[in-house]
């Protein structure tokens, strides 16, 4: 388990500020909560932690040291929003993940590791043979975060990985990762602009608004007692009070 961390980062496009002096923790093995309106910043921080994005000041590390933007081996993985998108759809799912794993092994073992991913994802290991087009959306996520896991990172980024799925697999995909952090206690940046999402899977959650963190701490305490305007705000333009209920 190795903690992530996010000091005075700041992320500038030219004269924009995309992300401005932002200082996140996630202890190791916990899930953390980002959450923002579009355009608030998360996931352009998610973005510069995987070297996607520039950092423009500060530093990110994990386990106290750098993280490692080059290399085969990234052992901070990320998970995008769009599961259509995010596999090549020429490529079965087998080879997908298998692209992912550290070389070295033989080919009959990475075969074995694609298949022990696609159970841990809860799914068919016989659909290493399919192609992306032949799944839905809820199974190709599940195959991006096998192919994730593929690399053997220490912690993950999730970045609205359940906002492009109907809301009737968003709870299976929610349970996995809670189920995943348990078993293999990674650490996990899980970035929504769901709060009732947020609520359901992190331990601790930040607000995000205009690139700065507004507000941080136990998700149950943000969530039920906010202290900013801005979180107030968020929480009212939930329907239905869903961001006080234990599910979304």
């Amino acid at each position: 388990m190795t903690e992530l961390r996010f000091e005075d980062v700041t992320v500038r496009y030219g004269r924009t500020t995309a992300v401005d002096g932002v200082s996140l923790r996630v202890p190791a093995g916990k899930i953390v909560g980002l959450v923002g309106e579009s355009g608030s910043g998360k996931s352009t921080l998610a973005r510069a932690a995987v070297g996607l994005a520039p950092v423009s000041g500060g530093r990110i590390t994990l386990g106290g040291e750098p993280v490692p933007l080059r290399g085969r081996h990234r052992p901070l993985q990320m998970v995008f929003q769009d599961p259509y998108s995010s596999l090549d759809p020429r490529r079965t799912v087998g080879d997908s993940v298998a692209e992912a794993m550290p070389r070295g092994s033989s080919r009959a073992e990475r075969r074995a590791e694609v298949e022990r991913l696609l159970e841990l994802v809860h799914l068919d290991p016989a659909r290493a043979a399919a192609l992306p087009s032949r799944l839905s959306g809820g199974q190709r996520q599940r195959v991006a975060l096998a192919r994730a896991l593929a690399a053997r990172p220490r912690a993950v980024i999730a970045d609205e990985i359940t906002s492009a799925l109907d809301v009737s697999v968003q709870g299976a995909v929610l349970n996995l990762v809670r189920e995943l952090r348990r078993e293999l206690g990674l650490s996990i940046l899980f970035i929504s602009h769901n709060l009732a999402v947020v609520r359901y899977v992190a331990s601790h959650v930040a607000v995000l608004r205009g690139g700065r963190v507004v507000e941080q701490g136990p998700t149950a305490h943000v969530l039920t007692e906010p202290r900013h305007d801005y979180t107030r705000e968020l929480l009212a333009a939930v329907p239905g009070g869903t961001a006080r209920r234990s599910r979304p």
